[in-house]
């Protein structure tokens, strides 16, 4: 194994078991810790080692684990996956072998909370499903509560639906029961895990909905016409929960007899999901498939054991748990679950239970294991195969190879509903009604081989032709896509150079939809006078040093949003519309101001006019009172920051200036109740691929490779991340020599 001077380990073995094995053995040197909280987290095994704090999130996660037919999983990820798992495993296991024999390089996390880290079996890497990303539970809810305060129509206030749809109430859904908490045992179960002198703490509020509805990604690839070296380019930069340390990628070069695949995956995955392996290359972004639905049940009067269903009553299945827990021994704890799913809430009072069901807990839906499939594909027809048995997360793959070809791959395992008012958009009675009655995959997708546009782009928008039904209605906003889509169109020949420009713009094309509105505005207030001034001047791009940025997006998010959400809901409604700060899409908005008689009613544009007029003083005043009066000094830089933070509470890494909006291409998102705002969704890892002269290809991984505070990697990326620069993706063995930074070599015996 040689590790190059940016940590990249490039891998090599004589055979695939030892390669994958060193994988594991590798991944654990640079990841452990994070490695060791994942497969806790994810197992419901915090409590042994943490004590009765983490009693609630071990037995919440422990009612996502996968509980089907293991011989199914296996077969799911293909022939060769549970050998892979084990060579892998046994490899993590060999590092913490060997710690035990060199403590003095046992990771600091481990020192500072007293416990070793665990040994891993095999099916670990499979029973674990609450990393995975699958929508829409939390707008479900959203939804229900919102139509709830401000009436049936209030949906359409929510986000946009594509295609253009009006969600209808489920038969026997009362809006209104769904109590406050119903989904708390669900968010601790998908949470991050964080301490504080050994003490759990919980996420800041509202990234589980920024963890669904904003956690995106972009991905391009051009034709060999349209770039500058005549082979094709592939571009790919997903967006993450990225305030942590270390990032949730990991880029490795794996090379033995068979497989040459170098890229980036999630450390705990063997293979990778991202990368090419010297023939063709992958990417790919989020799709918005809904593998998800909340079920709500009558339980029976006399025996809470029971929920009605088709006509009767059906009796719940529970599940005994022995949870070990650090200094008490072992504590019992049930675990109920309905032929939909796990049990999540019981309101006793309202004599209602609430269960999920999700694609979870079918064979094969481990996160992201499902590239094992398609490592050594060489053509698209190879490619389109293998990714019919892609099924979480739900993923538009992006593919190029060195003879030419690009192409788009959609995967998801989509459940098919079946009822009167079952869209997937709201929680649906439990009773038998509502079922799905099978899945589609890829293979019921669209795809497309060498588009007549030479490229093609995808930013987690809908982009499902006609004649297709979508895995789900609610897509991201359209503004990252169409700058993508317009840069290249425009583009006479792309470079890697320009690749990677593309992947750090900022321009904004909502600043560009909502500024004409100001153009003609007049005020005789002179701090209105001052912030139409400053926006008039303001061309949309979002670079560090913009005062105007700083303006706009304080305006947009934290005043004119939620003034547009009471001019166009119940008082209560709005409210809970803009609860944390986060805007939903924001379409909706700049769709209600191109159409404000529809929107707004009769004198719509007048009305329209006043909130703009009555809300920019009010964010120019919030800009003043964090950067001063004089606008000459404001910087979006000063009020927005990346902070990479470590989860014992360091050493962190930042802070580190950034640019950008949650609506550019170089995409950042921030908590807006906290100043500065600290960016906590946006791309760690991005890679520029050169197919077929693979050595020019680029990539960075923020804040580090490592997450070992002791390494030289731990945070050497970060500078050159937030400067938007990146390091060489090397491949060939010359290069790799060239910039090698040192050398191990492990026996796998």
């Amino acid at each position: 194994m040689t590790i190059d001077k940016w940590g990249v380990p490039h891998i090599s073995a004589s055979n695939t078991g030892d390669l994958f094995q060193a994988q594991g053995f590798n991944a654990a040197r640079d990841r452990l810790f994070q490695m060791d909280t994942w497969r806790r987290k994810g197992l419901g095994e915090l409590s042994e080692v943490l004590g009765k704090n983490y009693m609630e999130q071990d037995r919440a996660s422990r009612l996502f684990l996968y509980r089907g037919d293991m011989e199914k999983e296996w077969a799911s990820y293909g022939p060769q996956a549970k050998e892979v798992a084990t060579r892998f495993a046994a490899g993590v296991n060999a590092y913490v072998d060997w710690l035990d024999k060199n403590p003095a390089s046992v990771p600091e996390e481990f020192r500072k909370l007293g416990y070793k880290p665990a040994r891993w079996k095999p099916q670990d890497l499979v029973r674990i499903r609450t990393h995975g990303l699958v929508s829409n539970i939390t707008k479900e809810v959203t939804r229900a509560k919102l139509m709830c305060l401000g009436g049936p129509e209030a949906s359409k206030y929510l986000s946009k639906l594509e295609p253009k749809h009006k969600p209808e109430v489920p038969d026997g859904l009362d809006l209104c029961s769904l109590p406050d908490d119903v989904l708390d045992t669900y968010d601790l179960a998908t949470a991050t895990v964080s301490f504080s002198n050994g003490t759990m703490q919980r996420e800041p509020k509202g990234l589980q909905a920024l963890r669904e509805s904003k956690g995106g990604s972009n991905a391009w690839v051009v034709s060999p016409a349209r770039t500058s070296t005549g082979r094709p380019i592939l571009a790919a930069d997903p967006h993450r929960l990225n305030y942590l340390l270390p990032g949730n990628r990991y880029i490795t070069h794996l090379s033995a007899p068979g497989l040459n695949i170098i890229g980036a995956g999630e450390p705990w995955n063997p293979g990778i999901s991202m990368g090419h392996n010297g023939s063709a290359s992958f990417a790919l972004t989020n799709l918005a498939a809904d593998q998800s639905d909340l079920y709500v049940y009558d339980l029976k009067p006399d025996d809470p054991s029971k929920y009605r269903h088709l006509g009767g009553w059906a009796p719940m299945k529970t599940v005994e748990e022995n949870i070990p827990v650090a200094g008490q021994g072992h504590q019992n704890s049930l675990l109920t679950f309905t032929h939909h799913g796990p049990v999540i809430k019981v309101d006793k009072a309202k004599n209602k239970a609430y269960a999920i069901r999700t694609v979870w807990t079918q064979p094969g839906t481990s996160a992201y294991l499902g590239s094992l499939n398609f490592q050594k594909a060489k053509s698209f027809t190879e490619f389109s195969a293998a990714m019919r048995k892609w099924k979480t997360p739900g993923s538009n793959f992006l593919y190029a190879d060195k003879k030419g070809d690009v192409g788009w791959v959609p995967g998801a395992l989509s459940p098919n509903r079946e009822g009167k008012g079952y869209d997937g958009l709201l929680p649906v009675p439990g009773d038998g009604r509502y079922e799905w009655t099978g899945f589609s995959n890829s293979s019921d997708f669209p795809s497309a081989l060498n588009p007549k546009a030479e490229f093609f782009a995808t930013a987690n928008e809908y982009n499902f032709p006609a004649g297709y039904n979508p895995p789900g209605l609610e897509w991201a906003e359209r503004y990252r896509k169409d700058r993508i889509d317009n840069v290249l169109s425009n583009a006479s020949k792309v470079s890697i150079k320009g690749t990677t420009d593309l992947q750090n713009d900022v321009k904004s094309l909502v600043a560009t939809e909502i500024l004409p509105y100001l153009s003609d505005l007049k005020s005789s207030d002179p701090t209105t006078k001052k912030a139409l001034d400053l926006l008039r001047g303001y061309d949309g791009i979002a670079s560090k040093d913009s005062a105007e940025t700083v303006l706009f997006e304080t305006w947009i998010t934290n005043v004119l949003y939620p003034a547009w959400a009471e001019t166009m809901l119940p008082k209560p409604a709005a409210e809970y519309l803009t609860r944390g700060g986060i805007i939903e899409d924001f379409r909706v908005v700049t769709e209600s101001f191109a159409d404000p008689k529809e929107w707004f009613g009769t004198g719509g544009a007048q009305a329209r006019d006043k909130l703009l007029l009555d809300t920019l003083p009010k964010a120019y005043d919030q800009v003043s009172g964090f950067l001063g009066t004089d606008p000459g000094k404001w910087r979006w830089d000063a009020a927005q920051i990346q902070y990479f933070q470590h989860p014992l509470g360091g050493p962190n890494v930042g802070p580190i200036p950034v640019d950008g909006t949650s609506h550019t291409v170089r995409m950042s998102m921030y908590l807006p109740s906290v100043s500065p705002r600290i960016q906590v969704v946006g791309p760690t890892f991005k890679m520029a691929l050169d197919v077929g002269s693979w050595d020019n290809s680029l990539a960075i991984n923020a804040p580090g490779q490592s997450g070992d505070e002791r390494s030289p990697h731990y945070d050497d990326l970060a500078q050159k991340w937030g400067a938007g620069e990146y390091f060489p993706l090397l491949y060939s063995e010359s290069a790799i020599t060239e910039n090698a930074e040192s050398k191990l070599t492990l026996n796998p015996a």
